[in-house]
């Protein structure tokens, strides 16, 4: 476990940004048949520190679309896991609040370092990110409406005293890219010296939202909001 942890902290120590891009698959671009979604996850400069492959069958992903349960393998370029995301099967409306999306992230696999979980509100997404021991950290707030229109989307992160600490950002890829496919890029900024272990939760919020408001299977358009 302390392995994990060290190794966790070599790679994200001395980051205050983290750039997540998702990989474009030919297969769903072409036909629109869904694919496991893969990222590439950079620092600032653009180096790459991690690969990222969601763990689904082909019924669970084209079939409960953007709800489905999945795990997701986080890994260094070595090829070892360093964080597991795991995600079950929840709802995504407002008008089912004792139900809501939630995520466990552990770092290494095995050891959980924190949650995502999903706050009721009745127009905004709102979560809240806890430790292991389920103390609550910080806070991410949403638009009213996440569709991306020429700009950036910004999930807002706050501490415990309410102050803003840094971002979630879907970026604007351009319309082509916008419209032809559903590949996502997202920034994601927080402070230097943000516990390791808080970092690697906000990244696992980060795939969480790109999964309830930015993922597209088949028909299925994008989610604007709490409501669908």
């Amino acid at each position: 476990m302390y392995n994990g942890i060290y190794l966790l902290s070599g790679l994200l120590l001395q980051i205050d940004q983290i750039l997540v891009h998702q990989k474009i698959e030919l297969l769903e671009a072409i036909i629109g048949f869904e694919t496991n979604n893969q990222y590439e996850i950079k620092n600032s400069m653009g180096q790459k520190i991690f690969h990222a492959k969601e763990n689904t069958d082909c019924c669970t992903r084209n079939i409960c679309g953007p709800l489905r349960s999945f795990e997701l393998q986080i890994k260094d370029n070595f090829d070892q896991e360093v964080i597991h995301l795991i995600r079950p099967y929840r709802c995504t409306s407002c008008c089912f609040p004792c139900c809501l999306q939630e995520m466990e992230v552990q770092a290494p696999p095995g050891n959980t370092i924190g949650y995502i979980k999903q706050d009721w509100h009745m127009f905004k997404p709102k979560f809240s990110i806890y430790d292991m021991s389920k103390t609550k950290v910080l806070s991410i707030e949403g638009p009213l409406c996440a569709i991306s229109c020429c700009g950036d989307v910004d999930f807002d992160i706050t501490g415990k005293d309410g102050h803003s600490v840094g971002r979630i950002s879907k970026q604007w890829t351009g319309f082509i890219k916008e419209t032809l496919t559903d590949t996502d890029n997202f920034g994601i900024n927080f402070p230097m010296d943000l516990d390791v272990r808080m970092k690697a939760v906000l990244l696992g919020a980060c795939f969480l939202i790109d999964f309830m408001f930015f993922e597209q299977t088949g028909d299925s358009g994008q989610r604007c909001s709490v409501f669908g």
